[in-house]
């Protein structure tokens, strides 16, 4: 607890939190549609419990070698081509839901846009060339 009395839960982030970054890496019109600070922690807190649900339902729908220390059941099972698309799907459905909630339509995007992005390149050849 911290001394105002709150209880800070951190969220669980490790190994599904490393792989839905790596997606949103990986994809970034994920990342397009939860651009703002309130629909980035929605999604995040979505992304994480239905990963890991479909996570499971691979396990138990799939056999897994034994573990022999080079890899988890987890790296087993995305190895599998059809696998890593079942979870690009899953956390694209999840974000497609959290970007059409009307309680998000406000949500302002973290980061500059590209109007920003584009004047800052235009003042940096100007600055640095």
């Amino acid at each position: 607890m911290t001394d105002s009395g709150e209880l800070w839960i951190p969220l669980v982030d490790e190994p599904i939190g490393s792989i839905v970054a790596q997606v949103q890496a990986d994809h970034p019109e994920i990342d397009a549609l939860v651009s703002g600070p309130h629909k980035i922690l929605a999604f995040r807190t979505f992304a994480y419990i239905r990963v890991g649900i479909l996570l499971g339902q691979l396990l138990v729908e799939n056999d897994v070698p034994e573990y022999d220390g080079t890899e988890t059941w987890i790296e087993a099972l995305l190895r599998e081509p059809a696998h890593q698309q079942a979870l690009v799907d899953e956390l694209r459905a999840v974000a497609e839901e959290v970007a059409a909630d009307p309680r998000y339509a406000g949500d302002e995007p973290v980061g500059p846009d590209e109007g920003v992005r584009a004047r800052f390149r235009e003042f940096a050849k100007k600055q640095l060339g």
